[in-house]
């Protein structure tokens, strides 16, 4: 437990704006983001980034990041 508090207080510490993960997808699944992505031109790591965020608002509002921000 104190090895997470280190790192959390590490992460504070740096401004780490994101976190790596490990995902595993169905082969179909997957398929189809990197059909998206490369419809897009852009990353598979982007394609699942914003599905993410988009599910997120849409299931907490309050939690939408992309509404608080100024373009």
């Amino acid at each position: 437990m104190k090895a997470k508090k280190r790192e959390r207080k590490k992460m504070k510490g740096q401004n780490t704006a994101q976190v790596r993960a490990t995902i595993s997808f169905p082969p179909d699944v997957y398929e189809t983001l990197e059909t998206i992505a490369k419809e897009k031109k852009v990353s598979l790591t982007w394609v699942v980034r914003e599905a993410a965020e988009k599910y997120i608002g849409d299931k907490w509002p309050l939690f939408n990041r992309k509404a608080g921000e100024q373009e």
